[in-house]
C-alpha cells in the first residue's frame, strides 16, 4: 500500500465520524433543549524529506527547505455548541425553559446499579406517584429531578398547581391551601468540551475524570446561595434545539464530497500500482 492509500484511508475513517456527528444533530433537530455538536479536524504528523543535501543551493528560497508529506487528518474535537435555542410557549405548568445558555437542570440516573447525576436542557417535567400518598418530580424518561442539594423533589399527591419564583424556586400548591418550595438543581457549565453524551438528551462528566487535566469545579458550578440570583427560568415554555437544518445539510454535503475525493484517491492509487506492476 502506497502513501496515497494510507493518507486517504486515515482521513476516511475520521470523515465517517464527522458524518455520524452531523447525522446525530439532524436526528435531534426536534428534541427539546438539544445542543448540536460540531466536529473540528487537526492534521496528523508530517514527515520531512530533505531532498536537497546542500543548503547553499537553496539560497533565495521563499518556502521552507525540503518536502513535507502528511498522513491525513484526524477528528480533533467534537464540541457541544451552547447557543440558545428558540423558546416556544406551551402553557403547561411543568414546562420550564432556561434562558441562560450555560445553565442545565440536574437529574439522577441509575446506571449499572449506581446513581449518577446528569445534566439536561430539556425542562419538560412530570409528576410520578410514589404509591404512598406522595409524588415526585421527574423528567420525560422518569428520572428524578434534583434540587440544589442533589435530593429528590417530593410532595403530596393532592396538588392544585405549580409556580415558579425568581432564582429557580419551585412552588407546589397543595389542595389544603398550603404550599412547599424547592430550589431546582441547576448548574452553570464553564467548559462544555469536557462533557460526554449519555443518551436521552443527557450529558455528564467524563468517565475518566481522574485522567483529565481539569477538575469538576472547572467544568461546572452548582448554583446555590447567592449564585442562584443568576438563574433565568421561564414557566410554560420549552427550548427548542439549536440545530439549523440548512447549515447541517450543507455541512453534510461538504463531508460527502470530501469522502468521495478520498475514495477516488484510493482508486487512482490502485490503478497506478496496477500500471506499474503490469510493466514488462
Amino acid at each position: 500500500m502506497n502513501r496515497t492509500m494510507i493518507t486517504a484511508t486515515n482521513t476516511l475513517s475520521q470523515l465517517q465520524k464527522q458524518m455520524d456527528t452531523i447525522s446525530h444533530n439532524l436526528a435531534n433537530s426536534d428534541t427539546n433543549g438539544y445542543k448540536r455538536r460540531e466536529a473540528t479536524f487537526s492534521e496528523l504528523l508530517v514527515q520531512q524529506f530533505d531532498n536537497q543535501p546542500d543548503p547553499r543551493l537553496e539560497l533565495g528560497r521563499l518556502t521552507p527547505n525540503g518536502v513535507r508529506q502528511g498522513v491525513g487528518a484526524k477528528l480533533g474535537q467534537s464540541q457541544m455548541i451552547l447557543t440558545q435555542g428558540v423558546l416556544k410557549s406551551t402553557g403547561r405548568e411543568l414546562d420550564f425553559a432556561l434562558n441562560n445558555n450555560r445553565q442545565f437542570f440536574k437529574v439522577l440516573v441509575e446506571e449499572n446499579g449506581q446513581n449518577q447525576v446528569r445534566y439536561t436542557r430539556d425542562g419538560a417535567f412530570y409528576v410520578s406517584p410514589l404509591g404512598n400518598g406522595e409524588a415526585m418530580l421527574v423528567n420525560g424518561q422518569g428520572h428524578p429531578v434534583l434540587d440544589e442539594n442533589d435530593q429528590y423533589i417530593t410532595f403530596p399527591e393532592d396538588i392544585e398547581g405549580f409556580n415558579l419564583q425568581a432564582g429557580g424556586g419551585f412552588i407546589v400548591n397543595g389542595a389544603n391551601g398550603q404550599s412547599q418550595q424547592f430550589d431546582l438543581g441547576i448548574v452553570s457549565i464553564q467548559k462544555p468540551q469536557f462533557l460526554e453524551q449519555y443518551g436521552n438528551n443527557l450529558v455528564g462528566l467524563p468517565v475518566n475524570m481522574d485522567n483529565t487535566a481539569v477538575t469538576e469545579q472547572e467544568i461546572l458550578t452548582n448554583l446555590e446561595g447567592a449564585g442562584r440570583n443568576g438563574i433565568q427560568l421561564s414557566q410554560g415554555t420549552l427550548e427548542a434545539s439549536n440545530v439549523d437544518m440548512g447549515k447541517e445539510m450543507t455541512e453534510l454535503i461538504n463531508v460527502q464530497r470530501s469522502y468521495q475525493f478520498q475514495s477516488r484517491s484510493i482508486t487512482l492509487a490502485d490503478q497506478m500500482m496496477g500500471l506499474v506492476n503490469g510493466i514488462r
